[in-house]
């Protein structure tokens, strides 16, 4: 409260960034995990990634302790891009009253993540590309070899232009519009649970991190399947004219996924989600409320 949306604009992508330096690791393993079979059924194909915490360990042992930090200058990109758009967005709806009405948080929150989804569309897909990239004995999805992320986005625009750039922005806008309403929506309610339980004194760090893990249940449980979506239309390869060689588009992708590899493809890297979800609410926020508080 107190703070302009311009300022809040700053604080959400610095609050946003500091979160991904500490999250990166999980997204590397939780994009490995969502390629792994891609369009293959269950049980027909190597599994190099079994599991969050086995495959930390298959990521080390391929790319050394620096490849758990894979993608993470277009992360810190995504994220302030993304979130400084969120926060400022939803600052705006605050200013303005909307929250105050019934399922107002709700769907500020959605409208605010799918505006900071598109304008940060273009990081996402190059951070996808670069921790999809590994050696040949592990790799899973499409390669795209890029060397980092200038030389990924000099690639990516003189062979597909500006558009090639926004590629994927359909499976990105829902993923966000929703995990972002969902998360906005619980993560307080969920805090105040856990206080009026006793499982915490109010006000705890303890508190705010399990108020931020039970939302995460909420949030993993809505937010997965586009996730998976997201993640396969962004890494996909494409056509010379930018169309997608394995996926037409968002409702082709969810389609393709579950008739292939059943509805539970949808949740590949749910645990990683998940696992995420909690510190990355619980830090963002904390990071963001201390700053205006600065």
């Amino acid at each position: 409260g107190g703070v302009p949306p311009a300022v809040d604009l700053v604080l959400g992508a610095a609050a946003g960034c500091l979160a991904c330096v500490l999250t990166n690791p999980l997204e590397v393993v939780k994009t490995r995990l969502q390629l792994q079979g891609e369009l293959q059924p269950p049980g027909t194909y190597p599994r190099p990634y079994r599991g969050v915490l086995r495959a930390v360990g298959a990521v080390c042992r391929a790319d050394g302790l620096r490849g758990l930090q894979k993608g993470l200058a277009a992360g810190l990109l995504y994220q302030g891009l993304m979130n400084g758009v969120r926060f400022y967005c939803y600052s705006l709806a605050e200013d303005a009253g909307w929250t105050c009405y019934p399922g107002g948080t709700v769907a500020a929150g959605a409208v605010a993540g799918a505006v900071g989804a598109v304008v940060g569309s273009p990081a996402y897909l190059v951070k996808t590309h670069l921790q999809a990239q590994t050696l040949s004995a592990v790799a899973v999805g499409h390669q795209h070899n890029h060397e980092n992320i200038s030389a990924a986005f000099r690639t990516i625009y003189k062979q597909h232009g500006v558009a090639g750039l926004w590629r994927g922005v359909s499976g990105a806008v829902p993923r966000v519009a929703v995990g972002s309403a969902a998360q906005l929506a619980t993560f307080t309610s969920a805090k105040d649970w856990v206080c009026e339980h006793q499982w915490f004194r109010e006000g705890s760090w303890a508190a705010v991190l399990a108020g931020g893990m039970v939302s995460g249940v909420a949030v993993a449980v809505t937010m997965t399947p586009f996730d998976v979506i997201s993640t396969r239309l962004y890494n996909q390869p494409v056509e010379a004219d930018g169309t997608g060689k394995l996926y037409r588009g968002f409702l082709d992708c969810i389609l393709q996924i579950s008739s292939k590899e059943g509805l539970l493809g949808l949740y590949k890297g749910i645990g990683a989600v998940y696992l995420r979800l909690g510190p990355h609410t619980v830090l963002s926020l904390f990071f963001w409320d201390e700053l205006r508080k600065m």
